[in-house]
């Protein structure tokens, strides 16, 4: 069951949400300032943080700061200001999703879904290099990959390729990126070196499984879940 924390001062709006929440299965919690909700964030341990910015102690945006310094967590920042600048603010201090209001709960509740379904790739604790993802585990500290509980035999080049795109989810790269970054700038060859690998990468994952490596036609490549 996914734990979720709201913040926010308005008790009518925090009940509301609570009342959609549950009946979707989710387990919750309350917070009606911003310090109040730094010490539950910190016990009650959210797999998703719904944060509303206009908060007494501590307002929203240092709320989010806070817990960008220690935690990944999901965050929707939930306020009354719709300007652009507020929006963009929200999300360079690490907001994944914004919604003003007043919102349909119904509308918040895909957005949770949504949030939640792009972060389930979890990294590790054990390691900032081993990345684990449902039926996947790909440790770039001893290059190993493990696919449904085997051991994958993949070239460096071949992890290095997959760790990579797993680690930047839904991000196109064009092949002369991914030559750059996992190449090189001297790396002399052309794009379909990359085409080859992701090939090879592709052929060696077979069965049915969530994710996926996906060609954006005339663009390039991105990891999907």
């Amino acid at each position: 069951m996914k734990k979720i924390l709201i913040i926010d001062d308005d008790n009518n709006i925090a009940e509301l949400i609570v009342l959609y929440l549950q009946k979707e299965g989710y387990n919750t919690s309350e917070a009606y300032t911003g310090k109040q909700g730094l010490e539950l964030f910190r016990t009650y341990e959210p797999d998703i943080i719904l944060l509303d910015v206009m908060l007494p102690e501590m307002d929203g945006y240092d709320v989010c700061k806070e817990i960008r310094k220690t935690s990944r967590v999901p965050i929707i920042m939930l306020t009354a200001k719709g300007d652009v600048f507020d929006k963009v603010l929200g999300l360079e201090l690490g907001a994944d999703d914004y919604l003003v209001k007043p919102f349909d709960p119904r509308e918040l509740i895909a957005r949770v879904k949504a949030v939640l379904r792009r972060t389930e790739i979890e990294i590790s604790p054990t390691s900032r290099n081993c990345i684990v993802l449902d039926d996947l585990i790909i440790d770039k500290d001893n290059y190993s990959v493990t696919y449904k509980g085997e051991v994958l035999e993949l070239p460096p080049k071949e992890l290095e390729i997959l760790y990579f795109l797993v680690s930047n989810p839904r991000q196109v790269f064009t092949r002369e990126q991914l030559l750059d970054k996992l190449w090189g700038y001297d790396f002399i060859g052309d794009t379909r070196t990359v085409d080859v690998h992701i090939k090879r990468l592709r052929d060696k994952f077979e069965g049915e499984h969530s994710w996926g490596i996906k060609t954006v036609w005339g663009v390039g490549y991105k990891f999907e879940k």
